[in-house]
C-alpha cells in the first residue's frame, strides 16, 4: 500500500488534490481542512490510505498521521465506510472525535452528515476502548486558496453538499458567514467557517 505521497501539487478542487509524483498525477481525496493547506506548484507531503474496491482504487490524503489513523480506525466500526469516515474528519478534528467518543457525546457525532443516533451509539460502543484520549494537538491554521468575491459562495456550497449536507443547510451556513462584498474570501477558510456553523446548529 501507499503510505504517503510526496510531490508537486498539480491541482486542487473542493474534494481532492492532484500531486505529481515521478511524472504521474495521483488524485487524493481530502477533507477541506487538508486541501486548504495545499498550493498549486508547491511541494506537499501527505500521509495516505488506499481503499481497494472491486471496481476502484481510491487514495485518501491527510494533513498528518493522526488524521490518517483516525480515518482508518473509524472504518473498523460497523456501517462506517471511507466516505463517512472522511466526512467525520471534515467536521471533527481527531481530538474532537476522541473526546466525543470517550465522553459518549452522541450529539456531537450526529452533527456529521450520515451519522444518526444509532450510528453514533454504535461508533461509541465499538471504538471507545480503542480510540484513546485526546492528545491536545491542533489542526494547521495555514490559509487556503483565495477566490473571487463572486465565485467563492458557489464553491463552498458545492463542497458542503459534497460532504453530505442539504442545499438548504449549506445556504443557511453561507448566509451566516458571508463576508462584506469588498473582500476576496479564502475558500478554504470560508469552508471551515461554514463547517463550524453547521456543527453548532
Amino acid at each position: 500500500m501507499i503510505a504517503f505521497v510526496r510531490g508537486t501539487v498539480a491541482g486542487v478542487t473542493l474534494n481532492s488534490a492532484v500531486v505529481e509524483v515521478g511524472g504521474v498525477g495521483l488524485e487524493l481525496m481530502c477533507t477541506p481542512g487538508t486541501l486548504a493547506t495545499l498550493r498549486d506548484g508547491e511541494e506537499a507531503i501527505l500521509p495516505t490510505s488506499m481503499v481497494v474496491r472491486e471496481d476502484s482504487l481510491t487514495l485518501f490524503g491527510f494533513l498528518d498521521d493522526d488524521e490518517k489513523a483516525c480515518f482508518e480506525l473509524l472504518q473498523t466500526a460497523s456501517g462506517v465506510g471511507p466516505k463517512l469516515a472522511q466526512a467525520a474528519l471534515a467536521v471533527l478534528a481527531p481530538d474532537d472525535l476522541r473526546q466525543a467518543v470517550s465522553s459518549e457525546d452522541v450529539k456531537t457525532l450526529t452533527k456529521v452528515p450520515g451519522i444518526g443516533q444509532k450510528g453514533a451509539q454504535r461508533i461509541i460502543l465499538e471504538l471507545k476502548d480503542r480510540i484513546g484520549a485526546p492528545t491536545g494537538a491542533t489542526r494547521s491554521t495555514r490559509t487556503g486558496v483565495p477566490a473571487s468575491a463572486a465565485g467563492w459562495r458557489d464553491q463552498v456550497h458545492q463542497g458542503l453538499v459534497g460532504l453530505g449536507w442539504s442545499a438548504k443547510e449549506a445556504d443557511k451556513a453561507l448566509d451566516v458567514i458571508e463576508p462584506d462584498t469588498g473582500e476576496t474570501p479564502d475558500v478554504g477558510a470560508m469552508l471551515r467557517a461554514a463547517l463550524q456553523t453547521l456543527r453548532k446548529a
